[in-house]
């Protein structure tokens, strides 16, 4: 087929317009107004007026501990509310009965992959009990899956730092294998020293070259205090753009000026934040946050695992939550939401050549769907998921 040709038909953009495009090379080489014709090219594909969207960012999981694929396991609650070190432990006694981590890895990336993710953000746990054995399972599984998707992994301290000896020798050992960036957890609840817990975090992402995403579930002024201390730590190691917070509850936990404060210094730090829109919990408000400056980003976070039974690794999905528990209702808001799971994902994990462009990556998604706003509403399926150009994904299964 001549080159010069466009490979797919009406296309419908964001915008709404119809267009033919082009790849060469794994990347968009053109993207025209679309042209009627009686006799399209030979091998072209006629996308129909189906939309195109960029291929979303899955920017918070856990590989290592879904047991989605595997048999049924019960939620067991807390004896008194959410207590992490509790959670931690039920994790622990599941995963023991659990089938291998490889199976139930490759179950949950193909179930993500055919909803329309090809970049993703995987949290690892490393602590005295496991070691490096989750890290080295999942850094097996990328290799085989590194032509489809790409993955980062993120170093995950599951039992603390400084309450788990041995564990920053490990995270270390983690940075040294492959994983690019290093986690934290809950400096003041769980370690009980935001400092010493801080210090080993940045201290091992200065050594190593690597970025920052910590898990903080702390509410209120406390966690407000530790969010505060992790933007000041980006800002003076000139490392923004590569720290995250992951859930940061405490920014749905704090009043309007609060908000207003930390939003101005996340933004003028560099540190993107992560949310699920999790049901039980206050969660950052996206849209005060977007409009300080800050990224924000989602994530499934957790899939039919020991933290809750829910997931169903689709990011539009997410991006219906995220819009629904954020009372989005304009059009320009759920577009918002998209972008959550799309562009400002790409822009946390540092993507390079994201989006529907000439000289993008031609990792894509169609879908039925007049334009953005019904796309999030209506998380239409059957999809079509396309990698460098070629499909593979269809219908929510892996093809070729």
């Amino acid at each position: 087929m001549d080159c010069l040709l466009p490979q797919f038909l009406n296309a419908r953009l964001a915008d709404g317009s119809l267009v033919d495009f082009a790849v060469a090379a794994g990347r968009f080489s053109a993207i025209v107004p679309a042209v009627a014709s009686s006799a399209p090219p030979p091998g072209a594909i006629d996308l129909a007026g189906r939309l195109v969207l960029p291929a979303f960012v899955e920017g918070h999981i856990h590989l290592d501990t879904s047991f989605y694929g595997d048999a049924w396991r019960p939620h067991i609650p807390c004896t008194n509310g959410f207590d992490v070190r509790e959670r931690v432990a039920f994790q622990m006694r599941n995963l023991e009965q659990a089938a291998p981590m490889e199976e139930r890895a490759r179950n949950q990336l193909e179930l993500c992959i055919g909803n329309g993710s090809l970049a993703m953000r995987s949290h690892l746990m490393v602590d005295a009990a496991v070691g490096l054995t989750h890290v080295e399972t999942i850094l097996g599984v990328r290799e085989k899956y590194r032509e489809i998707i790409d993955i980062q992994l993120v170093a995950f301290p599951q039992s603390g730092i400084l309450s788990s000896p041995g564990t920053a020798e490990l995270l270390d050992e983690a940075l040294k294998l492959g994983c690019e960036l290093i986690g934290g957890l809950d400096p003041a609840s769980f370690d009980g020293d935001v400092k010493g817990h801080l210090d080993v975090v940045f201290g091992l992402a200065e050594k190593r070259g690597v970025g920052v995403d910590i898990h903080l579930h702390d509410g209120g002024t406390l966690g407000l205090f530790e969010i505060e201390e992790i933007a000041a730590r980006t800002k003076a190691l000139g490392m923004g753009g590569k720290v995250a917070i992951s859930h940061a509850y405490a920014l749905g936990d704090i009043s309007a000026d609060a908000l207003a404060r930390a939003g101005d210094r996340l933004a003028a730090a560099g540190v993107a934040i992560m949310t699920n829109a999790p049901g039980n919990h206050p969660f950052p408000p996206v849209a005060a946050l977007r409009e300080a400056g800050v990224t924000v980003f989602a994530g499934s976070d957790n899939i039919r695992d020991s933290w809750w039974p829910y997931g169903d690794g689709d990011m539009l999905n997410r991006a219906n939550m995220i819009g629904y528990r954020s009372g989005f209702y304009e059009d320009s808001e759920l577009e918002a939401a998209c972008d959550v799971v799309s562009h400002a994902g790409a822009k946390a994990l540092g993507l390079e050549g994201y989006g529907i462009a000439v000289g993008a990556k031609a990792d894509f998604v169609t879908l039925r769907a007049e334009h953005v706003p019904e796309a999030v509403v209506a998380v239409p399926k059957p999809r079509t998921v396309y990698r460098a150009g070629k499909a593979i994904a269809k219908d929510g299964a892996m093809v070729g």
